[in-house]
């Protein structure tokens, strides 16, 4: 360790800052101080060119698997690729989504990011048509290290069909080991 004698603890951390980790380079699309942005828009799931991989009846209605691609604008600007689990009641008259997806595109003029989540979980009540659920784009892929979770309310369908939806919730920018609420 020559050379460190007189090293203080303010040059350490001025060090790491420059560098972005002790030890490590820092990388263009990885930011050093964490920020929060609160994010809404609107979206788009593209059901009409949905691909049913899967579909069997049960006592109560039908589990479905397929994949979806899901349309965001607003501060999520992108495509989502949605593998989705289907789950079908009508003794108590709904419907659930649950399984798989990716967003690929920019978070509120971000570089482009790329995140999984594999916790979300979407509810339709097939008496009234109300639609809601939850987001936890918590899994970095690609692009800078963000985490978003979001809430959904269904808006209504589209003239094709498709379901539309508005969501609001919070997107944090950081380090890779960002931490979770949940």
């Amino acid at each position: 360790m020559r050379g460190l004698k007189g090293i203080t603890a303010r040059g350490v951390f001025f060090f790491a800052t420059i560098t972005g980790t002790i030890g490590g380079a820092a990388m263009a699309d990885e930011p050093i101080v964490k920020r929060t942005v609160q994010v809404s828009g609107t979206g788009t799931d593209l059901l009409n060119g949905a691909t049913v991989h899967s579909k069997r009846p049960t006592a109560a209605g039908v589990i479905q698997r397929g994949t979806e691609i899901v349309e965001l604008s607003g501060d999520l600007n992108g495509k989502i690729l949605y593998h989705v689990t289907t789950v079908i009641d009508n003794q108590k008259g709904t419907l659930v989504n649950t399984g798989d997806q990716v967003f690929s595109g920019t978070i509120a003029g971000s570089e482009p990011v790329m995140i999984h989540d594999s916790k979300f979980r979407f509810e339709v009540n097939l008496a009234t048509g109300a639609e809601s659920g939850s987001v936890y784009l918590f899994d970095h892929i690609a692009g800078p290290h963000a985490r978003c979770e979001l809430k959904v309310t269904g808006t209504g369908k589209t003239a094709d069909g498709n379901p539309t939806f508005s969501y609001t919730g919070t997107c944090g920018f950081g380090p890779e080991k960002m931490v979770s609420k949940h």
